[in-house]
């Protein structure tokens, strides 16, 4: 599987690149970003590391270099400014990411691609990737709230003591200030986290903040996030490259689940070869369900005020 990676130069698009070198799954990486120069050096550094990790092809290329991509994951984007609102933040990145969809257009993809959007905000631009490119909903992933989920699942471990990989629990619904925390079904070992002794109201309110505001708390002590964001970009693209289908809390086009037609959100989702292969509308707690609908609802506010600035 060959795995192209936009924004390679950059703390994401390499620390990506160096967590699939790692785990010897995918066969070929291409770097690409706007620093040319930063993204020949990244596959340098992790070209030197292929008679230790395994045999795969890694080169710095252009767009052209798309063309016969499996995946294409897109993690580019530009960071606020001081005194910026999120607003023009968000119609900036979305500039920048059309300038990219149009460059994939014109290098001529694959129609089996996939296209895999890291860039923030991610549930509105995995929207515009199908829109624009006119894309086939179910090969266009988002990163969602992967990461969010991984951070939780991690964060609540900090806090009771027990093994981060028993901690089953996830975030869903918008990758932002909207995101839902769902205890109805966290498990710790298969125990309901909500029956845990100790772990009450406040304890689990302590963590859903931690987790919300975790991307803020890594830009503060080290300039921002990278390797946790890089292993779950990982897990997203190892159960398609190895076609064995894995359930995870990604960014799709939703087709009527909770209600929601067209919006970009994270729901439980069944991804695999195919790549969205089917989605869970599992039963939540009514003020879950509602979280996730009125997320959606922000999304699709966001999207139309994105699309008049066209």
């Amino acid at each position: 599987m060959k795995v192209s990676i936009i924004g390679g130069g950059g703390r994401v698009g390499s620390n990506a690149a160096a967590a699939l070198q790692c785990a010897g799954i995918v066969s070929e990486i291409h770097l690409l970003d706007a620093n040319e120069q930063m993204a020949s050096g990244e596959a340098l550094d992790l070209l030197h590391g292929t008679s230790v990790y395994g045999d795969q092809k890694i080169y710095a290329g252009n767009y052209d270099r798309c063309a016969d991509s499996d995946l294409i994951c897109i993690t580019a984007g530009l960071r606020r400014k001081p005194d910026e609102s999120r607003l023009d933040l968000i119609n900036r990145n979305v500039s920048l990411f059309k300038q990219i969809l149009e460059s994939l257009k014109g290098a001529g993809l694959k129609k089996d691609a996939i296209i895999f959007v890291v860039s923030n905000p991610v549930d509105v631009l995995t929207r515009l990737a199908i829109d624009f490119l006119k894309w086939d909903p179910t090969r266009t992933i988002g990163l969602g709230t992967q990461l969010d989920t991984a951070r939780f699942r991690s964060l609540i471990a900090l806090e009771t003591g027990l093994p981060p990989s028993q901690i089953k629990a996830l975030i869903l619904g918008e990758h932002g200030d909207s995101m839902v925390p769902i205890w109805s079904t966290a498990t710790a070992g298969g125990i309901p986290l909500v029956k845990l002794p100790n772990f009450n109201g406040a304890a689990q309110q302590k963590v859903f903040e931690r987790t919300k505001t975790s991307g803020a708390e890594a830009i503060k002590l080290k300039g921002g996030a990278g390797w946790a964001v890089a292993a779950t970009i990982a897990e997203v693209i190892h159960p398609i490259a190895l076609n064995q289908p894995k359930v995870l809390p990604v960014s799709t086009q939703l087709t009527g689940e909770y209600g929601i037609k067209g919006t970009c959100t994270s729901v439980p989702t069944l991804i695999g070869k195919g790549g969205v292969l089917k989605r869970y509308e599992i039963e939540l707690w009514p003020r879950e369900a509602a979280g996730i609908v009125a997320g959606s609802k922000s999304l699709d506010a966001t999207y139309e005020q994105v699309q008049k600035a066209k």
